[in-house]
């Protein structure tokens, strides 16, 4: 049944559709103007008509042999009078004439088979001295053809002046196939051009509409529609059309998700939409750059804007794009696992050098040093560990912190952990979310020391957690600090002391912003003097802060609801 229907929906192309269309309105025009030549006919047959059997009745009233005649005239017997219906008959072209008497019967008629019979009351009045013209019924009537003629009775008047009968004179209306054929002879004519220039209207329309739509017709049309929205709906990307002047032609579910657009976008203009300035510019502008990323409330959106040519003009400009903050946290992540990498490589080259240092003092044979040496290896990175750990409860960040300790100082800068630190352990996500903070704001800090060759570069990391379980975490270094044209840019995405955001800078700063704001945070920084931060010079201070659930915390959730 697909296969069958398939193939005649294939059949029914588009000039076909158009000639049937083009037919329909020529028969229903025929039928209007049929209908409309009918009623006039009928309207002009009767006016005519009606003058010329009233005045064929008066004549025959006013005939010397009828006046003399019909007061003796008996039905059924043939007398002087049918030679006077006759004349007028053949004189006026009329159908039927009659004459009857002051009872309503007909004494004599042009059709026998009447005499005899009563007329018909229609026209009552003639009777008593009034003529009367109009329309009346005759006796053959059907539902198609019903019998009426325009019909004239007038009073026949005595030699004595008094009425004696009816002289009644008619004329039968011709049946709608006649008065449809007089009225439009030319019908079958009309109706062959008009279906003839239709048809060649239709296949000229046709051919052009086809034209316009890459020889695709209606039903192919509505197909690839449909193929299109299902391919949209099924990307996972976002996809977003323009045209040149800015109207929204295309907007897949995904986008309307990522950009939190009404249903009813397609065909706003895009400054109508309430976006972002940076992605308004993204959406009407292609990038020879390639990617965008742009950042926009808690997420990191990756854009892609390609222009669509034809005939040498830009007719749209399609753009795709992805959120890529999930991304952008495993990014970050992996550079914590490489920094974590880089630290062990470090201990390890570390480790090698105190073997050495062992060894010779094995060969030197001095025992009670090697043992010295060993206590105080091992003291340093109890001490090491036990500042962190003490402090920091979750071991994620923990284990973090020593490793970043350890490879900054590998670097020959100092990261220290403040004593009034405290932090419990997290669940995982939140964990996660805060090696990311941590991980991104130290990183930030050992590297502007080292961009700049701070002496005696030194990093503060404050951990604080309050009873709501709300966390802040500041990060301070003595740098040469933030330019105050810079201190509410610092973190946009691609904005970075380093190179621009197409060398893979600039993100690390925004992608705290985004994780601080999912918490139901926010990151600020800012440079203070001595008072504050330090106990002399200028420092840079980030103080980030987010909910960050521990463990605890859901346990006694968990044992309040049971």
């Amino acid at each position: 049944m697909q296969v069958v229907s398939r193939r005649l929906r294939v059949r029914r192309t588009l000039s076909a559709q158009l000639l049937a269309l083009q037919l329909l309105i020529v028969v229903a025009v025929l039928v209007v103007v049929g209908a409309l030549s009918l009623a006039q006919s009928s309207a002009t047959f009767q006016r005519e008509q009606g003058l010329r059997v009233q005045s064929a009745a008066e004549n025959l009233a006013a005939n010397p042999t009828v006046r003399q005649l019909l007061p003796s005239a008996q039905p059924r017997i043939r007398s002087g009078l049918q030679g006077a219906l006759d004349s007028v008959r053949a004189v006026s072209g009329l159908d039927y004439a009659q004459l009857t008497d002051t009872d309503g019967r007909i004494v004599a008629a042009t059709d026998p088979t009447r005499i005899g019979e009563t007329s018909a009351d229609e026209g009552a009045g003639a009777r008593v001295g009034r003529s009367w013209t109009g329309l009346a019924e005759t006796s053959e009537n059907t539902a198609l053809e019903p019998g009426k003629s325009v019909q004239s009775q007038v009073p026949v008047l005595g030699p004595d002046g008094g009425i004696v009968g009816v002289a009644i004179v008619g004329r039968e209306y011709p049946s709608v196939w006649s008065r449809l054929a007089q009225s439009t002879p030319d019908l079958v004519i009309y109706l062959a051009v008009a279906t003839l220039l239709g048809a060649v209207g239709s296949i000229l329309l046709a051919r052009r509409v086809k034209r316009q739509t890459m020889g695709l017709e209606a039903g192919e049309i509505v197909d690839l529609v449909r193929q299109r929205q299902a391919m949209l709906e099924g990307l996972k990307e976002a996809v977003v059309a323009l045209d040149p002047k800015g109207t929204v032609l295309l907007l897949s579910r995904s986008a309307h998700d990522m950009l939190g657009l009404g249903a009813d976008s397609v065909g706003k203009q895009v400054d109508d939409l309430g976006l972002d300035d940076r992605i308004e510019r993204v959406l009407r502008h292609p990038s020879d750059d390639g990617d965008q990323l742009v950042l926009t409330g808690d997420r990191i959106l990756v854009f892609n804007t390609v222009p669509i040519e034809e005939s040498g003009r830009i007719v749209a400009t399609v753009t795709t794009f992805r959120d890529r903050t999930e991304l952008s946290e495993i990014e970050s992540k992996l550079d914590i696992s490489r920094t974590s990498s880089t630290a062990l490589r470090e201990h390890i080259h570390e480790f090698d050098n105190q073997l050495h240092t062992i060894s010779g003092l094995v060969q030197l044979g001095e025992y009670d040093e090697v043992e010295r040496y060993v206590d105080g290896i091992t003291e340093h990175r109890e001490r090491l560990t036990s500042a962190v750990t003490d402090r920091v409860a979750d071991l994620g960040v923990a284990a973090l912190l020593i490793a970043k300790i350890g490879a900054a100082a590998a670097r020959s800068v100092t990261v220290e952990l403040t004593p009034d630190s405290s932090l419990r352990r997290a669940d995982d996500d939140a964990s996660r979310d805060l090696c990311t903070v941590v991980g991104n704001l130290v990183d930030n800090a050992v590297d502007a020391l080292l961009e700049h060759g701070t002496p005696d570069a030194t990093v503060r990391v404050t951990i604080t957690q309050d009873d709501d379980d709300r966390v802040t975490v500041t990060v301070a270094d003595n740098g040469p600090g933030i330019a105050d044209a810079d201190v509410d840019r610092v973190f946009e995405q691609g904005w970075s002391t380093k190179g621009t955001s197409s060398d893979g800078h600039g993100f690390g700063l925004a992608l705290v912003r985004v994780v601080c704001r999912r918490g139901s945070g926010e990151v600020r920084v800012r440079t203070v003097g001595t008072t504050e931060a330090a106990e002399n010079g200028r420092w840079t201070v980030f103080v980030a802060t987010l909910d960050v659930p521990s463990r605890a915390h859901e346990a006694a959730s968990a044992g309040k609801e049971r």
